[in-house]
């Protein structure tokens, strides 16, 4: 039986916070159901955060409730805080993903408070979610931003995130996403700290969220592919990067992920022509966006077989 990976497609959330031109909410929705089609079942698809802060998300709630018309997927959202989540609760979402930084100086940044309080946060997050009866109907997911590294702060411990793993497990969190928030990580710091990681929270499902600033993104997929790693987050042409931590650009662009992974074996079941089809709308939505990714200009090669 072959192997397979899910590929979550956060070009909706993460790729489009640091768009200045406002996509449409229809538009939006037009993207998610396109690429849907190819067989992703994985969105992130927007955040509930005040739209003074990033207006692209004013309209999350249409989103969201439009999302999750769409047969055959599950969208997500992120959440930066206990009101947020309990505003995605009250939406009716039923995965919520919630950010938090290994780095003190990025939380401080991103959320304007510690990462002990982020985590106080999630806990009471969960028993919000205990309140309302949503144990088996709402999935929380959290992400550990800056695990590898920080533009603002620099080095931050291997210890401090397995701690902040750890207490994530403790507390319910139903997967843990370890995110290179700034494109500082490398394969063999990828392959040891997943490594360790799995020894560290047991059951609990780790995912991987990489960002291309260094031209490193596809090569720390393929290490924790072989930590044993199976969910990836990666956006359509690239696009995406953290408003609140300085050189942070683009996330590994998703047509380049699938490829990859199709290509060792790992079967996403997608379509990888359908989707570059998709990916070639991206010009048109977003008319000046830099873009990024190879295999939009290159085309799968001719060996190029999926995944059975």
């Amino acid at each position: 039986m072959t192997d397979t990976a899910i590929v979550r497609e956060v070009g909706l959330r993460d790729g489009l916070q640091l768009v200045k031109e406002m996509l449409a909410t229809g538009t939006k929705l037009e993207w998610c159901r396109l690429q849907a089609a190819t067989g992703f079942t994985e969105f992130e698809v927007t955040s509930f955060v005040p739209p003074s802060v990033i207006p692209q998300f004013a309209d999350a709630a249409d989103v969201l409730e439009g999302a999750q018309k769409i047969d055959g997927i599950r969208p997500s959202v992120l959440v930066p805080n206990l009101k947020g989540g309990q505003i995605a609760l009250d939406r009716g979402a039923e995965k919520i993903a919630f950010v938090l930084s290994a780095s003190e100086e990025h939380n401080l940044s991103n959320v304007r408070k510690s990462t002990d309080a982020s985590l106080a946060e999630f806990s009471e997050l969960v028993a919000a979610r205990a309140e309302r009866g949503l144990e088996n109907q709402v999935e929380l997911s959290c992400a550990i931003a800056t695990s590898f590294g920080c533009s603002i702060q620099g080095e931050v411990p291997e210890a401090r995130v397995y701690d902040i793993a750890e207490q994530l497990a403790d507390l319910g969190a139903d997967e843990l996403n370890i995110a290179d928030t700034v494109g500082y990580a490398n394969p063999l710091q990828v392959r040891h700290i997943f490594t360790e990681l799995e020894a560290c929270v047991g059951d609990v499902p780790l995912a991987a969220h990489f960002h291309d600033t260094r031209a490193m993104g596809l090569a720390n997929v393929v290490a924790a592919v072989e930590a044993g790693v199976r969910r990836f987050d990666a956006s359509l042409g690239g696009l995406g990067g953290c408003p609140f931590a300085p050189g942070a650009t683009g996330n590994i662009a998703t047509e380049d992920c699938v490829y990859l992974l199709e290509s060792i074996g790992l079967g996403t079941g997608i379509d990888v022509s359908a989707l570059l089809e998709v990916r070639e709308k991206l010009d048109d939505w977003l008319p000046g966006e830099r873009v990024e990714g190879r295999l939009m200009n290159a085309k799968p090669a001719k060996t190029y077989r999926p995944a059975a």
